[in-house]
């Protein structure tokens, strides 16, 4: 089993809206305070390039093209992070990865990814 488990991925229309979901099955509630959790995103012959990241006080920050149209949240009692994403545009195609990294720098987890795809 996936330490990390990404949902949410699927097709939508230029300006519209999804929301992706992070979940850690196989982290105890208190493990999960203790990373920080980010979406990364990585378009077709592209790197991966950060979509927003959280930690565990739930201050957020977001990639430049991100600001005002996506929101990161988390719920740790449910070991969860939410991607709300929305105006979506073209360019926003990719897969999304969800990474968590504990704060000491130990641990670091990746998703599978899921697909968004965003039609003009």
């Amino acid at each position: 089993q996936e330490q990390l488990v990404e949902s949410g991925g699927g097709l939508v229309q230029d300006g519209g809206s999804l929301r992706l979901s992070c979940k850690a099955p196989r982290m105890i509630f208190s493990t999960f305070t203790t990373f920080d959790i980010a979406w990364y995103r990585q378009a077709p012959g592209k790197q991966r390039d950060l979509v927003a990241r959280i930690n565990p006080s739930g201050t957020a920050d977001y990639g430049d093209s991100m600001k005002g149209r996506f929101t990161i949240s988390r719920n740790n009692s449910r070991k969860t992070v939410y991607l709300q994403m929305n105006s979506l545009r073209p360019e926003d195609t990719g897969v999304y990865f969800c990474n968590a990294v504990s704060v000491s720098g130990e641990y670091d987890y990746w998703g599978q990814g899921t697909q968004v795809t965003v039609s003009s």
